[in-house]
């Protein structure tokens, strides 16, 4: 018996949440997005997905409520996508998927780390600065390569998210 293509028969926040989030490109955009990255090309590049589908990923977030579509240049017209607040909402679960990631699963090493950038400590398991015993919103986070990072990426969005930056502060041109 196949598989169904959607959860609306559940009744679980989990598959409602799915339906959102619950397919591989769209947390990686999502993921991307809280790293700072902003425009298709750059998602385009740094994600390695087929145009279609970042396309439809990118609008099915929108249509969400989770991205925000914002011109930043009129001739030709072109848009950034930035993560609204039920998108800022999602960083539990990014940094919790990466945190398991890097540390149960065999042979896994931390690719980043999040430091709480007021006074430098790394945050805890659940986001937390151990230090201040404050949570950490992600504007306060401050990404930097981990252990198991690659240190010479191919792509220029990768080689800029080298050097050590707070979360949602947008990837400039200059940085890719």
């Amino acid at each position: 018996m196949a598989l169904g293509k959607d959860y609306v028969h559940q009744q679980c926040s989990i598959a409602r949440a799915l339906e959102v989030i619950g397919e591989r490109w769209t947390l990686l955009v999502v993921r991307d997005a809280f790293y700072g990255v902003r425009r298709y090309s750059d998602f385009l590049v740094h994600l390695g997905a087929p145009r279609a589908v970042l396309a439809t990923r990118l609008q099915s977030l929108v249509d969400a409520g989770v991205l925000e579509r914002r011109r930043y240049q009129e001739s030709p017209p072109r848009d950034e996508y930035v993560l609204t607040g039920r998108g800022v909402a999602l960083w539990p679960v990014v940094r919790s998927l990466a945190a398991w990631g890097g540390e149960e699963l065999p042979g896994a090493v931390p690719l980043r780390r999040f430091h709480h950038a007021d006074c430098g400590t790394e945050t805890g398991p659940y986001g937390e600065c151990p230090a201040c015993r404050l949570p950490v919103p992600p504007a306060d986070i401050e990404m930097r390569p981990g252990p198991g990072l690659d240190q010479d990426p191919a792509d220029p969005v990768s080689r800029a998210l080298l050097r050590p930056r707070r979360l949602l502060v947008p990837l400039e041109q200059t940085d890719a």
